[in-house]
């Protein structure tokens, strides 16, 4: 009987460790992101009902659905309907109360006062029900100099919500940007770690992509390396665009310098269960005319498909015009194969040809299950 190979249990064990493979459970299909300054309890609800109101101005019914969105019109009806309560019941999935560059460089007593109104916002809108099933800040980079001022906002943003409501709220994270020296990772980890010692409950974090050098140190083994405590790597189109010396109207979401950094992701995270996000459009409708508004909505749409198509099914609204042309997107990108996806996924299990020539393997099995998972966690 061949001897087992010297070292292969533990190199075993590393590998369940390190790429556990999990099934794909519930995603966000977006990230709000929304200035510290301007943000409040209601702005949850603001943001639904402006979105709804361009829904009902300027989508009439399912044929402007699948003029404006390129939506089968076989599923336009079943698309408009889903928008519509999708809009009315959970406008936004994903909330960041922004500290950073949509926030600026306040001074001190300013932002402290800030993280104060959030906090409040925060308790109220969790007392109402309206906070979003994930949430949290989003915390100046160390990349900025100054440390200090961005462990001092989470501090008092954690400690206040947590004061406030009793516990921390679940579904929080905190989203840390510029990570241009891998050292700043392990370094918010202890600020973290210094935190949670006081809230009996276990921090993690998102990291942001959106510089060239943050490429090289992306690796499978970097969320083990922290802890386990990276839960999510959301690329950054207009920094990465700017520090590649892009021209102004070549920073865009589907530039092939882009393309390949999210594969770099992709490559780096594969089976590591760490989430991936895609980055935003900074545009909103040029006015309240529906030809401007259809205009934006179709340039947002061809870039959700885009990062769809690439494996990236998160991405950042900046605007509630987006959330119409966001849902609009991911929902017919799922419900068009949806069920040949599962008679393919039948027809393995049933051990039956699936027909028109499909010769399916395992690995393409498990991908039309995780497909169907995922698209079932996204559709309202």
């Amino acid at each position: 009987m061949p001897a087992v190979p010297e070292g292969f249990a533990e190199a075993y064990r590393l590998q369940q460790s390190r790429y556990p493979e999990a099934r794909p459970g519930w995603q966000p299909v977006h990230t709000v992101y929304v200035p510290a300054d301007r943000f409040s309890a209601g702005t949850v609800t603001e943001w639904g009902d402006q979105a709804l109101s361009l829904l009902k101005a300027h989508l009439a019914g399912p044929d402007e659905v699948a003029e404006v969105f390129g939506v089968p019109s076989g599923l336009a009806a079943v698309v408009h309907e889903m928008l519509l309560r999708k809009l009315s019941t959970e406008p936004v999935e994903d909330l960041r109360v922004d500290f950073e560059d949509g926030y600026g460089v306040r001074p001190g007593p300013v932002e402290d006062g800030h993280v104060t109104q959030a906090v409040e916002a925060i308790a109220a809108m969790h007392a109402a029900g309206t906070l979003p099933r994930r949430w949290g800040p989003r915390v100046k980079s160390f990349a900025d100099g100054d440390p200090e001022r961005s462990a001092r906002t989470l501090h008092g943003f954690v400690t206040g919500v947590a004061g406030q409501v009793g516990e921390l709220p679940g579904g929080f994270t905190v989203t840390f940007p510029k990570v241009l020296m891998e050292a700043y990772l392990g370094q918010f980890v202890s600020v973290l770690e210094e935190l949670e010692g006081g809230l009996g409950t276990r921090l993690r974090f998102e990291m942001q992509v959106e510089a060239p050098q943050t490429l090289p140190f992306l690796r499978g083994d970097l969320n083990e390396s922290l802890g386990g405590r990276l839960a999510a790597a959301h690329f950054g189109v207009f920094d990465y665009t700017a520090a590649l010396g892009l021209p102004p109207h070549e920073q865009r979401l589907d530039h092939p310098a882009c393309d390949h950094a999210r594969h770099v992701m992709q490559t780096a995270f594969a089976g590591t269960g760490v989430e991936l996000s895609d980055g935003s459009l900074a545009a909103s409708p040029a006015s309240d005319r529906a030809v401007d508004v259809h205009g934006l909505w179709r340039r947002h749409a061809e870039l959700v498909r885009h990062s769809l198509r690439h494996g990236f099914y998160q991405g950042w609204d900046m605007h509630p015009s987006h959330l119409v042309s966001r849902f609009a997107t991911v929902y017919a990108f799922h419900l068009a194969r949806y069920e040949s996806y599962r008679e393919r996924v039948l027809a393995w299990e049933e051990r039956r040809s699936a027909g028109g020539g499909v010769m399916d393997e395992p690995a393409t099995i498990r991908t039309l299950a995780a497909a169907l998972r995922r698209a079932d966690a996204a559709l309202p």
